[in-house]
């Protein structure tokens, strides 16, 4: 679906009512003119902030909304996100339709929405709840939001006659609906129940946005559920939140034949209160078991602090997740560390092949520890590296420390390094889809140790070398968090590691300044895709009229002239990547272009990356400049456990 033209969005600035973290009720209905449904407006907010660029924003905004549209319009659809993050402005966005509503209903109460949202100009945020929907776009994910503003309560102006039974009833079906809504696989509910000794009915629904946890989910609705009763025995009563909605009504506002059969959510409840008795009874068999292993453990404890250390390591720790080696098993696996066994070497140290007693294949890193830090420093750092597990990063085995020498043991990768293949003599083997799951792959190792590990680490060496490639040529990133085991003179790109890692990989504000955030891993990826694309180094580009060009400027050049598909390699088939590979490309530009605040972030490359069907805004080249004055930094120092990620703002053109 191409993107309409939005022409409440070009008025900008100009056109833009100031409404600042508010909301605002409004009494009038608006009425669709298709089904003659009232879609009563309830709130809405504007954000106090503003995108960097209102032409970015809104145009990143404008997509969102129009994918918004065009998932909705799908019959029985009555959720969708979207998100478009080119630029540096990032728009997410979420459209929630009740789950009562027809699909024309649902669009026509977007439509609402939308128009209402125009109020906000290029504010970077905005939320607005109608009866039969609410819509929601922001500058970060939020997807996963519940609670975070106070809930909202609207109460009816109307009494029940029979406020004691109408209270009992309505109390009674919310919270049925409470505990089934995040039992079904919607996360919706709708039901009925009589009014005692009454010939009026209770209509009501409860409803949670689909990316919330189940236990989420239940936390909105148990807030939202007891804030409905300030209502009673108000007839009508709604409450809502970020990540969930209820309401209930005497007044009918679904069809009968849309309710929900909770009961097979709601248990029994003579099998709960069993539960709770034997629950009861198998906790404290629990608990007396519990006191007995740590009597056991403690006298344990006390035995292994009397035993020697082993002089091989100095240490009778052993480390979590990875097994503790002697020298002797390093030297018998590697054959006395025999050339024969070398696979390499780096700034990290040389790397041998080797084979363990039980047979098992790995490849064993030979690094130098000549460090005033200390074992405990060490041992930290060797901690949390052991304890990164992902599909895409080298798994950490085990270790052996032999001072001054430390060897670490990894998995070993059948088909070495991603470099070997782009440039050496395997450099046949490797087609489109293949190119493609590397890139997609090494994407979502770096955004798990940007993001998702419990520790923020910044590789700082991104490069092709550090790519290894198992049997069915699926990536995983090496050498992540070794540099923190470096001696502290080596740590540093200006100094001693400047000469060895390959400058055309490193960001341009961690080569002059020696800035550090995970933006430097972006940008290094970003020029790793344009080599596997083009099946060139990066330093320069050599074969055509562009001698002498770095690899980067030649892709620029290519693209701002519309010719980026001269990029890639002549050996790919142009039939397996004239889809996708002009998306890639222009990912790749992204992820190399300053100010620093511009570049993705490693998850948002990951969902660009995924997202098949979005439509991208261009990226924009600029020049990073060494005398630059304007750098906000604060520097990322250690990977220990309370480490986080540095910030860093760059101006630029």
């Amino acid at each position: 679906m191409k993107q309409p033209e939005s022409n409440w969005f070009s008025w900008r600035l100009a056109c833009v009512m100031v409404v600042t973290m508010v909301f605002i009720s409004m009494a009038e209905p608006v009425t669709s003119q298709s089904n003659n449904r009232n879609s009563t407006l309830m709130r809405y907010y504007c954000s106090l902030y503003y995108g960097r660029s209102a032409n970015y924003f809104l145009s990143n905004l404008n997509t969102t909304l129009s994918s918004l549209h065009e998932q909705l319009s799908v019959n029985r659809v009555r959720y969708a996100v979207a998100r478009t993050l080119l630029n540096g402005e990032s728009v997410w966005g979420l459209a929630a339709c009740r789950g009562y509503v027809s699909t024309s209903e649902c669009v026509a109460c977007f439509n609402y929405a939308v128009a209402q949202l125009k109020v906000c100009g290029s504010a970077n945020g905005a939320h607005v709840f109608y009866n039969d929907c609410d819509v929601r776009y922001e500058n970060f994910n939020f997807y996963a939001d519940a609670n975070i503003r106070a809930g909202v309560v609207i109460c009816g102006n109307m009494t029940s006659p029979q406020q004691a039974n109408f209270r009992k009833t309505v109390e009674g079906l919310m919270s049925d609906l409470r505990t089934a809504a995040p039992r079904t696989s919607d996360y919706y509910a709708a039901s009925t129940r009589p009014v005692a000794n009454s010939n009026h009915t209770v209509y009501a629904i409860a409803q949670c946005n689909l990316n919330l946890s189940q236990s989420v989910c239940q936390e909105c609705l148990n807030s939202r559920y007891s804030s409905l009763d300030s209502c009673l025995p108000v007839t009508n009563g709604r409450a809502i939140d970020n990540g969930c909605f209820m309401r209930y009504s005497s007044t009918r506002f679904f069809e009968l034949n849309q309710t929900t059969d909770i009961t097979p959510f709601l248990g029994d409840r003579d099998s709960s209160k069993k539960g709770y008795i034997i629950g009861g009874v198998v906790g404290g068999v629990c608990f007396l078991l519990l006191v007995v292993l740590a009597f056991c453990l403690c006298r344990r404890s006390k035995h292994a602090s009397s035993r020697p250390q082993d002089k091989s390591t100095g240490s009778t720790d052993l480390l979590q997740g990875a097994a503790k080696y002697s020298y002797d098993d390093i030297k018998i696996a590697t054959n006395n560390f025999s050339d024969e066994h070398k696979l390499g070497g780096g700034v990290f140290g040389e790397v041998y092949k080797g084979i363990l007693k039980n047979g098992d294949t790995v490849a064993i890193k030979k690094t130098v520890m000549a460090t005033t830090r200390g074992k405990t420093h060490v041992d930290d750092e060797l901690k949390i590296i052991c304890n990164v597990h992902h599909r895409h990063l080298v798994r950490l085995l085990g270790y052996c420390n032999k001072a001054p020498l430390l060897f670490l043991v990894h998995e070993y990768m059948d088909n070495g390094s991603l470099d070997q293949f782009l440039y050496g003599d395997k450099s046949k083997n490797l087609n489109w889809r293949q190119r493609f799951d590397i890139i997609y792959g090494t994407a979502r190792g770096l955004a798990y140790l940007h993001e998702q590990y419990h520790v923020t680490i910044i590789h700082r060496d991104i490069k092709t070398s550090n790519i290894l490639l198992d049997n069915e040529f699926q990536p995983k990133i090496a050498d992540f968090g070794l540099i923190r085991l470096l001696p502290e003179d080596k740590t540093h790109l200006s100094t001693n590691m400047a000469g060895s890692m390959d400058s055309g990989y490193v960001a341009p504000e961690y080569a002059i300044h020696g800035q550090l955030s995970e933006k430097v891993d972006t940008y290094s990826f970003g020029i790793v895709v344009l080599e596997i694309i083009s099946g060139k180094r990066c330093h320069n580009v050599e074969g055509d009229e562009s001698i002498g060009q770095s690899l980067l400027d030649h892709a620029w050049n290519l693209y701002e002239s519309g010719t980026h598909l001269n990029l890639v390699d002549e050996r790919l088939d142009p039939n397996e990547y004239v889809i996708d590979v002009k998306k890639i490309i222009e990912i790749a530009l992204m992820c190399t272009q300053s100010p620093v605040s511009s570049r993705p972030a490693m998850s948002e490359v990951v969902t660009l990356l995924s997202d098949k069907s979005q439509e991208e805004m261009p990226p924009v080249r600029s020049t990073f400049h060494e005398d630059d004055k304007n750098i906000k930094v604060d520097t990322l120092t250690s990977l220990s456990s309370n480490a986080t990620a540095s910030s860093i703002q760059l101006s630029g053109r």
